[in-house]
C-alpha cells in the first residue's frame, strides 16, 4: 500500500496537521478522512479532531481502506483499546436470547477482529436498544473495559441523543427527573417511589419544532434502560415510532431515537476522544 507520511513535531490535532503538512485542500483530506486513507501510527483513523502527539506518524494512503461485511456497522475509530462505530436501526447490541442465533454488533465485532487475530475477543462497554442508531463503544480488552465501566459516569464528559417526537414542544429547554421502575413484562415506567424506581435525570433543547414533530437535542445525566423514550413519553411527547411507549405516529418507518455524539476520557491514553454519527436524513423530512 502507497503511503505519504509525515512525524508530527508538536501536538496538535489531526485536521490542522493534516492541512499543515500534506499540499491537498480541505475537501479533498475530509475525503481521504472519511474512505479511511488517514493513518495515525498505522491506525486507520476518521476523526478530524483526533489529537496528535510528538513522535506519531501520520500518513495518507493512495488507496481506500478495503471494506468489511458489516452490515448495519460502520468504524468510527478503532485502536488497541477501543473500536467505536455508528451501529444502524434495528441491529441488536448482542444477543439476549441465547436460544436464537442474531446476527448482531458484537458478534459482527468479533468475527471482524478475529479475521485478523483469532484471539481477539470484543467487551460491551454501553448499549444502545436495538431501534435506537448511533454511536457506540466496545473495548478490545478486558482491562481497558473494566476501567471504562468502573467509572463510566466520570469518564464520559457528553452524550448527547436526537430525538424525533410526537406534538410540538412548548418549552425550549427543560430539565426531566424521575423514578424509573420495570414491570414482570420488563416494560420501563416512571413513579414517584423512590423505593420503586431508580434515579433518572435528562436535559432536552428544542432543535426545530414541525406542524405535529418537534426535533429535540437530549442529554444524558444518567443511564437507564428506556431512559429518553419512558421520560419524553411521560412529559407527554413520546418517540416518534415508539408504539410500546405511546406513539401514536411513525412518519420515518423506524424509532426516531439517535445516538448523536459521545465523548469520553481514553482508558489509557486518558485523551479525551469525541465520536459523532450524522443525524438520520429521515429526522429532518417530516419537519418540512
Amino acid at each position: 500500500m502507497k503511503k505519504i507520511e509525515q512525524t508530527v513535531k508538536t501536538e496538535t490535532m489531526l485536521m490542522g496537521f493534516l492541512l499543515q503538512q500534506f499540499d491537498y485542500s480541505r475537501s479533498k483530506i475530509k475525503g481521504f478522512l472519511q474512505r479511511g486513507q488517514v493513518y495515525v501510527d498505522n491506525q486507520p483513523i476518521s476523526q478530524f479532531n483526533h489529537p496528535l502527539t510528538k513522535g506519531q506518524v501520520v500518513s495518507i494512503s493512495k488507496e481506500q481502506i478495503k471494506e468489511t461485511q458489516l452490515k448495519g456497522l460502520t468504524i468510527l475509530h478503532e485502536d488497541d483499546d477501543c473500536l467505536v462505530v455508528n451501529k444502524a436501526s434495528g441491529l441488536l447490541t448482542i444477543q439476549t436470547n441465547k436460544q436464537v442465533k442474531e446476527l448482531t454488533a458484537h458478534r459482527q465485532l468479533s468475527e471482524y477482529l478475529q479475521k485478523k487475530d483469532p484471539r481477539a475477543r470484543i467487551f460491551i462497554v454501553h448499549r444502545l436498544d436495538r431501534d435506537t442508531s448511533g454511536v457506540l463503544v466496545f473495548a478490545k480488552n478486558e482491562r481497558s473495559k473494566l476501567v471504562l465501566q468502573s467509572n463510566w459516569k466520570e469518564r464520559v464528559k457528553e452524550r448527547r441523543y436526537v430525538a424525533l417526537v410526537e406534538g410540538v414542544v412548548k418549552k425550549d429547554q427543560a430539565h426531566l427527573e424521575d423514578y424509573l421502575g420495570e414491570s414482570k413484562t420488563h416494560r420501563m415506567f416512571t413513579t414517584n417511589n423512590k423505593t420503586e424506581g431508580i434515579y433518572a435525570s435528562l436535559h432536552y433543547q428544542v432543535k426545530h419544532r414541525g406542524k405535529k414533530t418537534s426535533l429535540l437535542h437530549v442529554h444524558l445525566d444518567t443511564g437507564r434502560k428506556n431512559q429518553i423514550r419512558v421520560q419524553l413519553s411521560a412529559a407527554g411527547h413520546p418517540i416518534v415510532g415508539d408504539k410500546k411507549y405511546g406513539a401514536k405516529t411513525n412518519p420515518i418507518k423506524r424509532l426516531g431515537l439517535h445516538a448523536e455524539t459521545i465523548t469520553f476520557k481514553h482508558p489509557t491514553t486518558q485523551e479525551t476522544l469525541s465520536f459523532h454519527a450524522p443525524v438520520p436524513k429521515s429526522f429532518l423530512s417530516p419537519q418540512s
